[in-house]
């Protein structure tokens, strides 16, 4: 992965946890380190995040 590459895919994974960590806040089901099974929109959101997160600690 080049530089840039590498930039853009944290940068989306730091967007992924700020949006998930925004709804976590407001949603009173969902926690900060896990949404609720019944919250849909917290699933996607923490998917989204643990993907991301996934596939940057593999490019490290």
């Amino acid at each position: 992965m080049t530089g840039r590459q590498t930039s853009d895919l944290y940068r989306r994974y730091m967007a992924a946890d700020t949006a998930y960590r925004e709804h976590a806040a407001a949603c009173a089901a969902c926690t900060i380190t896990a949404p609720a099974p019944a919250c849909q929109a917290g699933a996607r959101l923490y998917e989204s995040f643990s993907t991301l997160q996934a596939a940057y600690l593999h490019q490290q």
